[in-house]
This record gives C-alpha cells, structure tokens and sequence, in this order.
C-alpha cells in the first residue's frame, strides 16, 4: 500500500527575508505554513556582513544574525521550517487545485497554496580573489553596502543601468569611483551614459577588466588589466562592487508561470499573484528594480495576504493533514 501524500494548506519556497515575512503573517492567520529552505537558508543576507539599512535596527546588525531572527519570530507563530529544496513542481490551472511540490527529487507533497520566495542569484566574475573577499569589500550591491565606503575609494563593474545607476549613487559618498567596463561603450540608456559621465568623480574605464582583486582579509586595492593592449595597472580601493545583473531563481517554474524574458515571475497588477490560482510570487524572484531586504519583506507580507484571501473564496477539497 502506498505512503499516503501530505497535503498542506501553505508551503513557502525559499527563505530569505520574502520568505520569512510570509511565514509570519501566513502563520498568524492560521494558514499552518511549512517552509522549505532551500539550498542557502536565509538567502542572500547571510552572505552580507552588515545590514544598515533595515527598519528597526538602530545599530545595525549583520545578516546572518537577522535571519536567525526572522526564522525564530516565524517559527514563534507556528512556522514549520524544513531543511530541503523543491526540486520540481506541477502546479493546478484550477481555481481551488492543488499543487504538487517534488522535495529533493524524491518526496512528493501537495499544497493548497503555494509562496514562491526563491530570490535571485547576483552573477559574480567568478575570479578566486573576488570569492575570497566577498563580504571583506566585495559586494554586489551599492546601495545595501555603499555607505560603509563613505568617503573612500571604490571601484564598480559593469556597463548597464544597473552599473550606471549605482556608480552615480557611489559618486555622491565616496571620494572616487572607478568604473570597469569590459567593451568600448556602455549598454546603458543615454541618459544613464550622461549622469554617470557629468559627475567629475567617476573614472571610467573602457576595455578594463579585473586582473585580481588585491588585499588578505580585506579589499586594499585592484589589479586591471586593458583586454585590448594588455597593459596592467593597480589602483588602491576599499570597495568592489559587482553590478553585471542578477539571475532569478525561478528554473524550476519555467513553462508553468508567466515571467519576463530573464526569468523573473510576473505577477498581477500590485498583488503578487500569478497566472495559477493560488501561487504567490514575492522577492527578489519576481522584483527586479528594488532588490531590498525591506522591499522583499513587504512583499512577502502581500504574499501571505493574498493567499489568506484565496483560500476564504475557495472551498477546502478536503481536510488538511
């Protein structure tokens, strides 16, 4: 006789702070949510050694320890968090359906509602320096850890919007911001090109790459190196930022949710609903242009609404185990 599949009113995918804020909401209003790690419980912010910029912490604090708390305060309410990846999903077309979730492609379980909470993945060069120095002067996001370079010199890579928009808000804190970009012209707009080059601050470098990022512990300086004569030169900074793009982690819900031509979920109007009745996107798997931990909590929190809501309009098939 076969194992008899769990079936659960709320399963939370991903636990980064979307994660965590839907758990606690969801939670609250008896929604009995069990939460499914992933790979990198607690998401991006435990690769963040200080988190300044978030509501309520006056002093600050760093992101591991605030995930920690996230996950106490959720599991407080009631959250189950389980230490495992879903690996595959098939997901109802039908209003009041239920979801199959595979957990480490070997258990399947069923959700009457689903929050997608995956994030993104911030693409990185991948060089052996740049790895050891993460979280030392190695970032991937001015905004979040700009302000710790107040006054100093920092350098950015990347020839976007992105790169363009973050080198420019590096320009009014620190002393000076060299841009490294790869080609001879930037991808970003017009516009972008024109703030970036009106700020005397801001030395960009055209065919510039990294060579190696230099410093022990922390970033003391960096190596580039001219792809087009080879001509290597070293400059003395204390912050590298990365500002190449980021990648949704949203694979796994290819071919069954709608989501723009990178791979991030789109979601109705300002909820975060998605084409499937009763799956929820929030985060960094379906935002784009904010990418905040507060931002992503919000969401998280319209996620564990907007599920609330579907499940008082639709009729539960059967008890819940």
């Amino acid at each position: 006789m076969s194992e008899k599949i769990e079936r659960l009113k709320t399963v939370i995918i991903g636990s980064g702070p979307a994660g965590y804020t839907a758990a606690i909401y969801a939670a609250r209003a008896d929604l009995k949510p069990v939460m499914y790690t992933g790979m990198e419980p607690g998401g991006q912010l435990t690769t963040t050694t200080e988190v300044d910029n978030f509501p309520g912490y006056p002093e600050g604090i760093d992101g591991p320890t605030m995930m920690v708390q996230l996950q106490q305060q959720a599991e407080r309410f009631g959250t189950e968090v389980r230490i495992g990846m879903v690996t595959a999903v098939e997901l109802s077309d039908e209003t009041g359906g239920i979801h199959k979730l595979t957990i480490d492609s070997d258990k399947v379980i069923e959700a009457e509602t689903v929050i997608i909470s995956t994030g993104a993945s911030a693409k990185y060069l991948n060089l052996p320096s740049e790895q050891r120095l993460r979280g030392g002067g190695v970032s991937a996001c001015a905004v979040c850890d700009g302000f710790f370079y107040k006054g100093q010199d920092v350098a950015i890579v990347g020839g976007g919007d992105t790169a363009a928009e973050e080198a420019s808000y590096l320009a009014n804190i620190c002393n000076k911001v060299t841009m490294l970009i790869r080609k001879d012209h930037m991808r970003a707009s017009k516009a972008m090109q024109h703030r970036v080059n009106s700020l005397k601050n801001i030395d960009v470098r055209y065919n510039t790459e990294i060579d190696e990022v230099l410093g022990d512990q922390v970033v003391e300086g960096l190596r580039m190196v001219n792809n087009q004569t080879g001509k290597k030169e070293e400059i003395a900074i204390t912050g590298l930022f990365i500002a190449i793009g980021h990648t949704p982690n949203t694979g796994i819900f290819k071919g069954q949710l709608d989501m723009d031509e990178t791979g991030y979920i789109l979601t109705k109007g300002k909820s975060t609903k998605t084409n499937k009745p009763g799956v929820f996107a929030s985060g960094d798997a379906q935002d784009k242009e904010y990418r905040q931990a507060v931002t992503a909590a919000g969401t998280g929190c319209m996620a564990a609404l907007d599920a609330e809501r579907y499940l008082a309009t639709v009729e539960t098939p059967e008890e819940v185990v």
